[in-house]
């Protein structure tokens, strides 16, 4: 292999943009034609209209925080999988409970790409940390590094001491798993003079890949990369050696979408992170909402990859909060811009006045010209059922942090009224 995994890394946009698009319009005729929910859920969308990510933006998502409502009414996948038992090869479970479906293709979550800018090769030793259990993690690792020829030690989560042996024993050319649990391992072996020094490559996720840890793998001589992905979509973006954002892989549609919209954000502005799996046959999600905040970066990658970078995990998405007993949603807020032209953005504000939930929404305007503030309230109050005030700013007086709903009262650890 060279520095590439494959050709379609480096495609011209445009041609990754048309070749993309005729994947989609196929997938979104296989999930009406094979997925129950997607049958009424694209009932009205014509698959060869899909023409262009506008045309795209009518098309309706689907949130993951409705997997678990959805799985709960239609055993096991909530209608949304095509596949039946027999067909898929294994099933997981993920907090919720939400079950996701596993097909027989080699690289099923397609984590080899990933894997492969991360310097794994044909012939390596991965000891892989995340879950055999429950959770497709390690099957997600296990597969793609199968699908580059490498070999998979099964390590799991936890049993540090063991881990630690079997590292010094068999000397594994790379690890996988969560960089919190690598740096317990390094330290720990330190601690007990074990050998680790066969670590030179780790592919990270799960959490956070701070500057701090990724330097601290530096100088023990482990070069750590990091892979954004979820339990239902497998990767979604993966960094390269370039550690400049996350490339978005090559077999999803990425969007960035204003919370609790179907809406795009501006070029660089900060929105949901909503994916389309463009081959998956199994479980062909359509605009999966995933909840998480991200931002697309300008340009392209340095390492030569042309496909859209993500800033990486930014936050949630999901602002829904409890306002004197009643919840308010950032699509709520999204409602009420749609309903008054003269607001170019929202924000709901949420703090406490002498005790008391209050809600302010703070507006940028379109232009010039009087605003209706009355006729603003009196559409606030109707759509989220509580009285609240607004203030007027100036244009760029908002933060481009992706927030809808600002909640910014404190709790103490006994206030159990905000479980939602």
């Amino acid at each position: 292999m060279g520095q590439y995994f494959d050709r379609l890394e480096t495609r011209d946009p445009e041609l990754r943009e048309r070749e993309q698009f005729s994947q989609l319009r196929a997938q979104i005729a296989h999930a009406k034609a094979h997925s129950a929910a997607y049958g009424r859920i694209l009932e009205d969308v014509d698959p060869r209209a899909i023409v262009s990510r506008s045309a795209l933006a009518r098309v309706p998502v689907t949130r993951k925080s409705e997997l678990v409502e959805m799985q709960r009414r239609a055993r096991p996948f909530g209608g949304l999988a095509a596949t039946r038992w027999g067909v898929a090869a294994r099933v997981f479970a993920s907090p919720g409970p939400i079950f996701e479906p596993e097909g027989r293709i080699a690289d099923y979550w397609r984590f080899a790409r990933a894997l492969f800018a991360a310097g794994f090769r044909q012939g390596d030793l991965v000891h892989n940390c995340f879950s055999y259990h429950f959770t497709p993690g390690g099957s997600m690792v296990e597969q793609g590094a199968l699908a580059l020829g490498c070999t998979v030690f099964p390590g799991g989560v936890g049993q540090t001491e063991q881990q630690i042996q079997v590292i010094a024993e068999l000397a594994p050319d790379g690890y996988a798993g969560t960089p919190s649990f690598l740096e317990i391992i390094l330290d720990r072996a330190d601690a007990a003079g074990m050998s680790t020094r066969s670590l030179r490559k780790a592919l990270v996720s799960g959490e956070a890949f701070s500057p701090a840890s990724r330097d601290s793998l530096i100088a023990r001589g482990i070069a750590g990369f990091q892979l954004y992905g979820t339990a239902d979509l497998g990767a979604v973006a993966y960094e390269t050696a370039a550690r400049d954002g996350l490339i978005v892989d090559e077999g999803v549609l990425v969007e960035v979408l204003q919370p609790g919209t179907g809406d795009p954000v501006a070029p660089g502005e900060i929105g949901e992170v909503v994916v389309t799996t463009l081959h998956n046959a199994d479980y062909p999600l359509i605009r999966f909402g995933t909840g998480d905040l991200s931002a697309f970066l300008p340009g392209t990658s340095p390492c030569g990859r042309t496909n859209a970078r993500l800033r990486g995990w930014m936050g949630r998405a999901d602002q829904a909060t409890k306002v004197r007993g009643l919840f308010v949603h950032p699509s709520q807020i999204s409602q009420i811009v749609r309903q008054h032209p003269e607001i170019r953005k929202a924000r709901l504000v949420v703090d406490h006045d002498g005790g008391r939930d209050r809600m302010m929404l703070h507006v940028e305007l379109a232009g010039g010209g009087s605003v209706d503030t009355e006729g603003i309230s009196a559409t606030m109050r109707e759509v989220t059922k509580l009285r609240g005030g607004m203030v007027v700013l100036e244009a760029g007086e908002l933060p481009d942090d992706g927030k809808v709903v600002d909640d910014r009262r404190r709790y103490d650890a006994s206030n159990t009224d905000r479980e939602r």
